[in-house]
């Protein structure tokens, strides 16, 4: 027989499911609409004309004019931020995680739009961030928006959050499946199928948009894969362990990049300005940092970049993206850790390619194993890394390197410091979250487990009075007794709370048979934790008797909500 609950839980998972779908539509538009944003500024800042034609910043050769290009810019952005919303600072997917867990789902519907035209022009001036961060906070923005819009509960706004999110990315990258995977590794925390379902018809909606406007085409272009001996799986192994140190160090010098600029007692309107005149400075000497320097990538992968360079754009990059974002500008991380894993695997790739050129493949295939490594442990979204990269390559061999790799990565990382760089934010203020996603014992456990048996259960009786039973409630301290009738058979429970009003009420003399609640509410034996949790906030009861499933008078148990809670110790 279905619950109460359960029904409830089903008409909700089919409002998500339909309304994902505009979610979708909309966050791809959104995908789109920021692409245009970003070639318009691209135009405007470094070819001085009005195009939506995409354009390479390197190849547009400005002289010292490039040192003010993004400062600039930060001018610009510091302005739009402030004076319209400053959650668009940043990177996006902190404030999408704080908007999830303790917002109820609710963002301001002004977030996404400021988002899109703030990052535009960032990265478009030659801020040194990545699109994927805003994209994902202008979908969320979407979903957010249209769940306030039908008033859905904050459970189900949460979702329609990740909805917009997964299918912003999914847009981006041409990538449903890791779209959605992203979402659920960083801050959806939950694989049920009331998410799982509106999560891929989103992304798939987005993604057949964005495919109807770009085509069916990679991020970036793959070079050809094959793995050539055993051997190489121990350079993999070094690789993700390199990968793994240098995420944490990363995160660490981006967020003391950021606590700097914070320190600074100047108008957070100059910040982004300074922070521009410094990329500016760097990006004079080289250009590659400048930009979400997608074209840079290309040429990692292809095996266009000399060791040396790619060796310092890895530094250069942490430096400049740091300074960008610290300083106030907008813009994501996720794309400029993908370059700095390709200039990482490139170089790395290079020298071990040089030593042992016979039995290892080329600088490209470390390059675009370093990419999803580093991923894995800036992001510590191992699952995406592993399926993006999949999904970008459709080629089975690179899977075995790519997964043994971006574990190891994962693992360093999380050996060396709790926090990815969307949960350090949260670190900083006391809030530790967990980042791992796991079965609680609610689902696997059954009442049986936890409950109290029916032998230690204190009972009362229908012909005791209220004062009697108030009595027994003085000397055990328990918060509910069962009430048997002459027979033993279970006719209802009496909670410490009814007993005082009816106290207070004058019926001390009153048999509680007289005057005990009419509804009775049970559970089973072999019932899960997890139903008998919802039935118990579905009734607003902290107790449940718990009797034999083919005899609902015969009482075997009493379970409360503490006995349940008392199972997280557990996972502790």
């Amino acid at each position: 027989m279905m619950h109460k609950f359960e029904i409830i839980e089903r008409r909700d998972m089919l409002k998500l499911s339909l309304l994902s779908i505009p979610v979708g539509i909309f966050s791809a538009y959104g995908a789109i609409g920021l692409r245009y944003i970003l070639a318009i500024a691209k135009n405007v800042f470094f070819y001085h004309r009005l195009s939506l034609k995409d354009v390479n910043i390197i190849g547009n050769h400005l002289g010292t004019w490039v040192i003010l290009t993004p400062a600039i810019g930060g001018l610009l952005v510091a302005l739009v931020i402030n004076l319209f919303a400053k959650e668009a600072k940043g990177h996006g997917v902190p404030e999408v995680i704080e908007a999830v867990l303790f917002k109820e789902g609710n963002i301001k519907p002004k977030v996404g739009l400021v988002k899109a035209i703030a990052s535009g022009i960032c990265i478009g001036s030659g801020g040194s961030a990545g699109r994927e961060g805003p994209l994902i906070q202008i979908g969320a923005t979407m979903g957010s928006t249209l769940g306030r819009i039908f008033k859905f509960k904050p459970y189900m706004k949460r979702i329609l959050v990740g909805c917009g999110a997964a299918a912003a990315l999914a847009a981006a990258f041409n990538t449903p499946i890791g779209g959605a995977l992203f979402v659920f590794e960083t801050f959806l925390f939950e694989f049920k199928t009331r998410s799982f379902v509106p999560l891929i018809i989103s992304t798939v909606s987005a993604t057949f948009i964005s495919r109807f406007y770009f085509g069916n085409y990679p991020a970036f272009p793959i070079p050809e894969y094959t793995f050539k001996h055993p051997v190489e799986f121990g350079f993999y192994l070094l690789l993700g362990l390199i990968a793994g140190i240098l995420s944490v160090f990363f995160i660490n010098f981006f967020y003391w990049i950021g606590d700097l600029f914070k320190k600074l007692k100047i108008s957070d309107y100059i910040k982004p300005a300074i922070g521009g005149l410094i990329v500016g400075a760097i990006g004079y000497f080289y250009p590659q940092v400048l930009g979400n320097g997608y074209d840079i990538v290309e040429k990692a992968l292809v095996g266009k970049l000399f060791f040396g360079l790619m060796a310092i754009l890895v530094f250069l990059k942490i430096f400049a993206l740091s300074i960008t974002l610290g300083s106030g500008g907008s813009g994501g991380t996720l794309a400029p850790t993908l370059y700095i894993g390709s200039m990482l695997g490139g170089s790395f790739g290079y020298i071990i390619h040089s030593l042992f050129p016979d039995f290892t493949a080329s600088p490209g295939a470390y390059a675009l194993v370093g990419m999803a490594a580093m991923l894995s442990g800036v992001n510590r979204a191992t699952l995406t890394a592993i399926v993006i990269l999949f999904e970008m390559t459709l080629n089975y061999q690179i899977i075995l390197p790519l997964m043994f790799a971006c574990v190891i990565a994962d693992g360093v990382s999380w050996f060396l410091s709790p926090d990815t760089i969307d949960t350090k934010e949260f670190s900083k203020k006391g809030l530790h979250l967990r980042v791992d996603m796991e079965v609680l014992p609610f689902d696997f456990k059954i009442v049986r487990d936890v409950m109290t048996k029916e032998e230690n259960v204190i009972k009362v009786y229908s012909n005791e009075t209220v004062g009697e039973i108030w009595k027994k409630f003085s000397k055990n301290r328990h918060h509910a007794f069962p009430i048997l009738n002459r027979k033993g058979h279970l006719i209802g429970i009496v909670t410490i709370d009814e007993a005082r009003e009816l106290m207070e009420q004058g019926k001390a003399t009153y048999q509680i048979k007289d005057v005990m609640p009419s509804k009775l509410i049970v559970t089973y034996p072999n019932e899960s934790l997890i139903r008998v949790l919802n039935k118990m906030l579905l009734h607003n009861v902290d107790q449940l008797p718990v009797v034999d499933r083919k005899n609902h008078r015969k009482l075997v148990g009493l379970l409360t909500r503490s006995d349940i809670l008392r199972v997280l110790k557990e996972i502790e």
